[in-house]
This record gives structure tokens, sequence and C-alpha cells, in this order.
């Protein structure tokens, strides 16, 4: 029972409900230009250390990945928190509000000291100078205390905060990929079945696809 609530809390901190059904399992690791990010996400998930940053265009499987990553930690009893960069500034604004039942600094430090951090869509965010100085804030302190963190972005990296974009590059603490995969939903079912039957197929007869 006391597990059980354990787990409960630990979902309901993540924001990971939407996403609970994305999975490795179901990631479509043979599409083109993906394979070496999936092998790497996957060992990042079992051992989430340092930092991994995931860049790519619209629909190439970011997202997918990182939620895998964080589901795969959740389902270890682990703390992960996820969350769309945008909608992270937005829920730290609304802590001022007459009506939160959550104080500001609670929050923040909640995301700054999550035991692994995901941060989905670097970069989309509303740049104004509050929004970069508190999001500024969160990364250099979990650079600081090399906290396990995933980024993803569809951002060129040089139009990133030059402070952030240079804690992202330190490869001693970081490990970047770039994922060249085409846009998965503008695949029709037909084409996306296509892709998990030739997947299994390759699996079958041994020979592993090469992208």
């Amino acid at each position: 029972m006391i597990a059980q609530r354990r787990s409960q809390k630990l979902l309901r901190i993540s924001n990971l409900e939407p996403f609970r059904d994305k999975t490795f399992e179901n990631f479509d690791s043979s599409i083109t230009g993906v394979s070496s990010a999936f092998k790497r996400a996957l060992d990042y998930a079992n051992h989430p250390t340092g930092w991994l940053i995931l860049f790519g265009n619209y629909g190439c499987g970011k997202t997918h990945l990182a939620t895998a990553i964080a589901n795969k930690v959740l389902n270890g009893n682990c703390e992960v928190l996820f969350t769309v960069v945008p909608d992270l500034l937005d829920h730290l604004r609304s802590t001022f509000g007459p009506t939160s039942e959550v104080a500001y600094d609670e929050r923040f430090e909640q995301i700054r000291n999550a035991k692994l951090l995901i941060l989905d869509d670097l970069g989309t965010e509303n740049a104004t100078p509050w929004a970069k100085e508190k999001l500024y804030q969160i990364i250099n302190h979990r650079y600081n205390y090399a906290l396990p963190t995933v980024i993803t972005s569809n951002r060129d990296p040089e139009s990133i905060d030059a402070r952030i974009r240079s804690r992202m590059n330190d490869v001693v603490l970081s490990e970047q990929f770039l994922i060249e995969a085409g846009d998965y939903r503008r695949l029709t079912v037909e084409q996306r079945s296509g892709t998990r039957r030739r997947k299994v197929e390759s699996r079958f007869s041994g020979v592993r696809t090469r992208n």
C-alpha cells in the first residue's frame, strides 16, 4: 500500500499522465535517422547520469524518446519531472497569483532539484527577460550539481541563450544527438505499419537495420 501511494505521488509530480503510452517498445527505431539516438536514450534510461540533449525537427521522435526515458525511470519508482519549457515558465508565473496553492519557492525548488528533469522544447518559450533568467537559473543549478537532465529542442543551437548553450556544450557532462528523421506525424497509417513490419522482419531474419 505504501509503495502504491508513493508510485501514485510520483506520477502526479512527473506530469507524465498524457504520455504514459510513450515507451521504447512502441518507438519505431527502424525509421532512418533515429537508431543512434534510440540506443543512447535506452541506455540513459537504465543509467540516468549526466545530460542527454536531443535536437531535431518537428515530429522526428524527440519527445517520444524523452518521455520513454521518463516512463522507464518512473516505472522504477524513481522521481522524474517532465515539462514542456513554455509550460514550466507558465507554472512558475502562476505561483504569483492569489489563488495559487503552491508557493513560488516550493515550485522552483522542486524543478531545480528533481532527481531527473526532462525539459521538452527548449527554445519555444516566450523569451522575456524574466523567462530567460528563470530558465538560466534552473539549468545553471543543475549544471553546477551535475544533476541528470534531458533536453529536447527543434531550434538551431546557435539561437539558444549563450549561457545555456555553453553549459549544454560541456562534453564532460552532456551528450548531444541530432535526429535527422522526417516528421513521423505526416506518415499515413499504412506507412507507419510498413516501417513496423520491416522492423519485425529484420529482427527475425537476424539482420540489424543500420541508419
